[in-house]
Protein backbone atom coordinates (compact mmCIF):
# COMPACT_ATOMS: atom_id res chain seq x y z
CA UNK A 1 0.00 0.00 0.00
CA UNK A 2 1.37 3.40 -0.97
CA UNK A 3 0.23 6.63 0.69
CA UNK A 4 1.24 10.28 0.59
CA UNK A 5 1.30 12.58 3.60
CA UNK A 6 1.82 16.29 4.09
CA UNK A 7 4.56 17.24 6.53
CA UNK A 8 4.26 20.35 8.67
CA UNK A 9 7.24 22.25 10.15
CA UNK A 10 9.91 20.21 8.38
CA UNK A 11 12.74 22.73 8.77
CA UNK A 12 15.72 21.45 6.78
CA UNK A 13 16.71 19.13 3.95
CA UNK A 14 19.27 17.39 6.15
CA UNK A 15 16.56 16.46 8.66
CA UNK A 16 14.38 15.15 5.83
CA UNK A 17 17.26 12.92 4.67
CA UNK A 18 17.83 11.64 8.23
CA UNK A 19 14.13 10.83 8.57
CA UNK A 20 14.13 9.05 5.22
CA UNK A 21 17.07 6.85 6.26
CA UNK A 22 15.51 6.05 9.65
CA UNK A 23 12.12 5.18 8.13
CA UNK A 24 13.71 2.96 5.46
CA UNK A 25 15.08 0.75 8.26
CA UNK A 26 11.64 0.08 9.79
CA UNK A 27 10.33 -3.45 9.21
CA UNK A 28 7.43 -3.47 6.77
CA UNK A 29 8.52 -0.34 4.88
CA UNK A 30 9.12 -1.11 1.20
CA UNK A 31 10.06 2.42 0.14
CA UNK A 32 9.99 5.99 1.43
CA UNK A 33 10.63 9.38 -0.11
CA UNK A 34 10.55 12.71 1.72
CA UNK A 35 10.51 15.96 -0.22
CA UNK A 36 11.77 18.89 1.84
CA UNK A 37 10.77 21.41 -0.85
CA UNK A 38 7.31 19.91 -1.24
CA UNK A 39 6.89 19.20 2.49
CA UNK A 40 5.57 15.74 1.55
CA UNK A 41 6.30 12.12 2.37
CA UNK A 42 5.46 9.15 0.19
CA UNK A 43 5.61 5.77 1.89
CA UNK A 44 4.97 2.26 0.67
CA UNK A 45 4.47 -0.43 3.29
CA UNK A 46 2.78 -3.75 3.86
CA UNK A 47 -0.99 -3.22 3.95
CA UNK A 48 -1.53 -5.74 6.75
CA UNK A 49 0.58 -3.73 9.22
CA UNK A 50 0.37 -0.20 7.77
CA UNK A 51 -0.97 1.48 10.94
CA UNK A 52 1.68 -0.19 13.09
CA UNK A 53 4.37 0.94 10.63
CA UNK A 54 3.02 4.50 10.67
CA UNK A 55 3.26 4.63 14.48
CA UNK A 56 6.96 3.76 14.17
CA UNK A 57 7.38 6.31 11.35
CA UNK A 58 5.94 9.08 13.54
CA UNK A 59 8.30 8.15 16.38
CA UNK A 60 11.30 8.11 14.04
CA UNK A 61 10.40 11.55 12.69
CA UNK A 62 9.93 12.98 16.20
CA UNK A 63 13.43 11.78 17.17
CA UNK A 64 14.96 13.72 14.28
CA UNK A 65 12.77 16.81 14.42
CA UNK A 66 10.39 17.02 17.40
CA UNK A 67 8.30 19.89 15.94
CA UNK A 68 7.56 18.12 12.64
CA UNK A 69 4.05 16.73 12.19
CA UNK A 70 2.80 14.19 9.67
CA UNK A 71 -0.67 15.24 8.51
CA UNK A 72 -2.83 12.22 7.69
Amino acid sequence: MKKNFKMQDLDCANCAAKMERAIAKIDGVNSVSISFMGQRMSIEAEESCFEEVMEKVVKACKKVEPDCKIIR
